[in-house]
This record gives C-alpha cells, sequence and structure tokens, in this order.
C-alpha cells in the first residue's frame, strides 16, 4: 500500500509541475521565443505522472485484495473457533454476511480511503502553497470559498457512516432469512409457506432499500456540494483574476498558472471529500468485521485456570477405553434459564455400553455436550479418564472422542469426503472396514461413482437411515477411547438396526460406549443403564434391576420404548 501511495504521490507531483510549464509555454509564446522545448516539457509530464497515477493505482489495488483476503482468512479461522454458545446465539446468515459482504465493502473503500488520506491531502497542500506563491490573494479568495466545503463535509460524513452501518446491518439480515429458508426448505415446501417467506425476504430487501437510499442521498449531498463550491471558487477567481490582471496586480501568464492549479485542485477536493465518505464507509464495514473478532472463542491447546493436570499426553486413538464421570454437576443453558441438569452424578467404567433414558428434556443429550465440551459445567467436574476434562488440551479432547448426534450432519461433498472427515489419512482397508460395519457397502455398489458419489447438500441424495450410516461409520473410523450415540438408529428399518446393534455390541467390547436411546432393542443389551427425569439422575441398573426397582423405567419401557 505504501508503494502505490508512493506512485501515485509522485506522479501527483509531476501534475503539480504542469502548470507551471503551461505558464513558461504561455510566456515564451507571447515574448515570440520558440516553444517547442517546454510544450516537449509538458507533454512528458503529462505522459508521465498519468503513467505513474495508474500504476499507484493498480499496486493499491493488488494491496487492498491482498489486505482483504488475509481479513477474511483471519474471521474464517476465527468463525471455526467460535464457542458453541455464541454460534447458537447467532444467526448464521449474519455471520456469513460478516466474511462477504463486509469484507468487500472493505475492498471497495479502503483504496480511496488510503489514497486520500495520503495522497489527496499531501497534493492538495502542495497545490495551495504553489497557489498561494503565484498570487496571495486569489488563495484566499479560493479557501474562504472551498471552507465552506469543508464545514458541511463535516456535518454530512458521520451521517455517511451511520446510514452504511445500517445498510449492511439489513444485508446481513436477507442473509440470516436465506439460511433460514434454505435451511428447512422441504418444511417451507411441505406448508405451502413460500409466499409467507417469500414476502419476509421481499420486506428484508426493502428495509436494504431504503437504508441504502438513505446513505446514497448522504453520499449525494456531499458530492453536489463539493462540485458547486469548486465551480463557485472557479468564477470568484475568474472575476478577481480578471481585475487583478486588467489592474496589472498579475500577468495573463499567472492567471492561467493559478486556474489551471485551480483545476486540479477541483479533483483533489473531491477525492478528499468522496474519501471522508469511503473512510466511513470503510469504517462502518470495519467495525462489524470487530464484532466477530470480539466474540469468545475456543482455545484448542488452552488448560483451564485451576488444580495441575497430570502430566503426560493425553490417551491417544486406539489407545483402551475411557471412563467417564459426572460429580454434581449443575448447568443451564444460559445465566437465568432453568437449569437443564441438577447435581447430576454417575460413574461409567472404561468399556462396555451404557445406555441413557429418560423422557424428552430429560437432560440426556446435554450430557454428551458437557464431555465434548460444547459447553461448560455451571458447578461440579466432568472426569474422563480420571482427568477433568477441563484440564485435556480441547483438541486431544476430541481426538479421543466419537460423537454421532441427534441429527446426524452430512456434508455437502462425497460420501468419501464425509466418511474421513474426521480421519484425512484412513487406509484402504480401515475405510472398507467401517462402511462393512455401518451396512454402507451396498449403498456404495449402487451409486455411480461408488464412495466417490456426490451426495448433495446436507447428504440431500441419501435417505435418512444412510445419513445415521454414515455417522456411525466416520466416528468409528476415528476408533475413538469413547463413543458417543445420540439416538443413533432411530431412523433405520429393523434388519439394519438389527446388525448395527451387533457392531454397537462389538466395539463396546474395545471402547466405551454411551447411548441416548429410546428403543428397547438398544437398552436390554446395554451392561448399565442410567436414568435420568427432571435433569436428575433418578436410577442406575441393569434392564432387569430397573424392572424391578423403578417405576419410571418401567413404565417408559412399557410405553416410550419400543418392544423388539
Amino acid at each position: 500500500m505504501a508503494a502505490g501511495v508512493a506512485l501515485g504521490l509522485v506522479g501527483s507531483v509531476m501534475g503539480l509541475a504542469q502548470p507551471l510549464a503551461a505558464k513558461r509555454v504561455v510566456d515564451d509564446m507571447g515574448q515570440g521565443h520558440p516553444a517547442a522545448g517546454p510544450v516537449l516539457l509538458l507533454s512528458l509530464l503529462v505522459v508521465t505522472g498519468a503513467a505513474l497515477a495508474g500504476a499507484g493505482h493498480y499496486v493499491l489495488q493488488c494491496a487492498t485484495e491482498s489486505v482483504v483476503c488475509a481479513a477474511r482468512c483471519r474471521l474464517t479461522d476465527r468463525l471455526v473457533r467460535l464457542r458453541v454458545p455464541v454460534v447458537d446465539s447467532s444467526e448464521p446468515g449474519e455471520l456469513i454476511a460478516r466474511v462477504t459482504s463486509d469484507t468487500t465493502l472493505l475492498r471497495q473503500s479502503a483504496p480511496q480511503a488510503v489514497s486520500a488520506a495520503v495522497t489527496g491531502t499531501l497534493v492538495t497542500v502542495a497545490t495551495v502553497v504553489m497557489m498561494g506563491l503565484l498570487d496571495a490573494v486569489l488563495l484566499c479568495v479560493t479557501l474562504a470559498v472551498i471552507a465552506l466545503a469543508g464545514v458541511i463535509v463535516a456535518v454530512v460524513a458521520p451521517r455517511i457512516g451511520r446510514a452504511t452501518r445500517h445498510t449492511q446491518e439489513s444485508v446481513g439480515h436477507i442473509g440470516a432469512a436465506l439460511e433460514r429458508l434454505l435451511g428447512a426448505f422441504r418444511t417451507v415446501k411441505a406448508s405451502g409457506a413460500e409466499q409467507r417467506e417469500s414476502r419476509a425476504l421481499h420486506r428484508a430487501a426493502e428495509h436494504a432499500r431504503r437504508t441504502g437510499v438513505r446513505a446514497a442521498a448522504w453520499e449525494a449531498v456531499s458530492a453536489t456540494t463539493s462540485a458547486v463550491i469548486i465551480q463557485a471558487a472557479f468564477l470568484v477567481v475568474l472575476g478577481v483574476g480578471g481585475a487583478r490582471v486588467s489592474s496589472g496586480a498579475i500577468g495573463v501568464s499567472t492567471l492561467v498558472a493559478f486556474l489551471l492549479y485551480l483545476f486540479a485542485l477541483a479533483p483533489r477536493i473531491g477525492q478528499l471529500v468522496e474519501g471522508v465518505g469511503q473512510v466511513q464507509i470503510a469504517s462502518a464495514a470495519a467495525a462489524r468485521i470487530r464484532d466477530v473478532e470480539e466474540l469468545e472463542t475456543e482455545e484448542p491447546e488452552a488448560v483451564a485456570v485451576g488444580p495441575a493436570a497430570p502430566q503426560g499426553p493425553p490417551p491417544a486413538l486406539g489407545r483402551p477405553p475411557l471412563s467417564v464421570a459426572f460429580h454434581r454437576v449443575c448447568f443451564a443453558y444460559r445465566p437465568g434459564a432453568p437449569r437443564v441438569h441438577h447435581k447430576v452424578s454417575f460413574a461409567v467404567p472404561a468399556g462396555g455400553l451404557t445406555a441413557f433414558v429418560g423422557p424428552s428434556g430429560a437432560g440426556k443429550t446435554t450430557l454428551f455436550s458437557l464431555i465434548e465440551r460444547f459447553y461448560e459445567p455451571d458447578s461440579g467436574r466432568v472426569l474422563l479418564d480420571g482427568r477433568d476434562i477441563r484440564h485435556w488440551p480441547m483438541a486431544g479432547l476430541r481426538a479421543a472422542i466419537g460423537y454421532v448426534e441427534q441429527d446426524v450432519p452430512v456434508l455437502a461433498g462425497t460420501l468419501r469426503d464425509n466418511l474421513t472427515f474426521g480421519s484425512p489419512d484412513p487406509t484402504d482397508e480401515e475405510l472398507a472396514r467401517v462402511v462393512r460395519l455401518a451396512r454402507l457397502d451396498g449403498l456404495a455398489q449402487r451409486l455411480p461413482q461408488g464412495l466417490d458419489t456426490d451426495v448433495g447438500h446436507r447428504g440431500s441424495r441419501l435417505s435418512g437411515g444412510e445419513r445415521q450410516r454414515v455417522a456411525i461409520a466416520r466416528a468409528l473410523l476415528r476408533r475413538p477411547g469413547l463413543l458417543l450415540l445420540d439416538e443413533a438408529t432411530s431412523q433405520l428399518d429393523a434388519a439394519n438396526e438389527a446388525a448395527l446393534r451387533d457392531t454397537i455390541t462389538d466395539t463396546a467390547r474395545a471402547t466405551t460406549v454411551l447411548v441416548v436411546a429410546h428403543r428397547l432393542s438398544t437398552v436390554t443389551t446395554a451392561d448399565r443403564i442410567v436414568v435420568m427425569e427432571a435433569g436428575r439422575v433418578r436410577a442406575v441398573g441393569t434392564h432387569a434391576e430397573l424392572m424391578a426397582q423403578d417405576a419410571l423405567y418401567g413404565e417408559l419401557a412399557s410405553t416410550q420404548l419400543l418392544n423388539p
């Protein structure tokens, strides 16, 4: 950016020399002297100055692209490290707008702002000095007229910044509305809500139009004021200068040179006025970008303050199974919200299958979110392999865990991309093993390009059961020490569920498996069952023990849990 500004500055300095060269041409011609030399010098100054100014503009634009690229990379790096509660409380479309439209606005505004701040200011000062050397009276007349423009710009500029920020916020609202629509597209279609959603998008677009028009109006006031002031300055200088030529105070060549400087000053004044507006626009975009940089993020290798953590690396993939324990854990999703967990305590030894059952809203899925450190407990401790999870490096903690979520997300890309998402470099044998275990081999054979077939946006070309099996295979490929399954077989048919139940049972011999289950067939094979109700652990035992001892479990087994 400095190089671009320097080139533009040198080109502008050559432009400042042009009126003096023109004055020399007029004087030589008036005195009957040959003017070939001055004309050649003037031509050289014009061509060279234009070339340097163009080169400076190109270099400045290239530098701006690099700055915007760095800003986008920094923003995306921060977005992927945001804490889960921050993302839950934000609109995805709004966050996307910060990376796309706000950085684009920064790219459009930054070159003019930098050029106006440096080149425009210095050249304007130099031009005023040169005009003063030619005639101080005409300079005073010019400055008196131009001062009025400065007052108007000072009043208008803050309004441009505020209007631009409101416009960008409106654009972010459009992105949020679109993300809402496309994220539930089938539901919108099935509900016949296209017109309602379209009207909502139209309202957001209309609000963006109004705020954009408001910003454009203030920019127009600023630009028009600048143009009118410059024209007024030219007319006043022409009148006063003509009078001074008539009185003999200055020569015609001096008036010509002064007017040329005034012509050169006019675009600089316009550049400064536009630059002030662009600074306001860029500042509004930068403020929205800074808002993202102030959001709370995870530090992957950070260790929480507290008692010293045991020394040594965390267990690597393929190590023995990990134990899990909750000690009097209390948790609410946000301050002031009802508690999801009330002093939850239980212990799961390493290895085996543990099932969590209970009515909806009992806090079963939240257990997994706390183990993954998507959220932090308000009080109490969560232990993994005897260590408080806050003392595990974040990357090491999650590398030791395989997690199949309730809504089994599948990403756009190929089937292979989704299977290897958590394990980027598996061997062909490992990949074939998990495909077989998850009963995806038949699907892979039916697809036109096998594992390299595109599965569509969010796995739209797969059935619900196929997406669940992809998620299970992805988790198994990680060979975790702890496997978390949140209703991972709820969309499977009986045959596939039975086969995967056998797979899970086999996996539980080598690792610790925790499963949130609503099917009796899954629960009865568990080594232990944790019954939860209203955020508390109600009972722990085997299926037979709980059927005999716990009334709620007996009710769940006979009503909510499906019979084999």
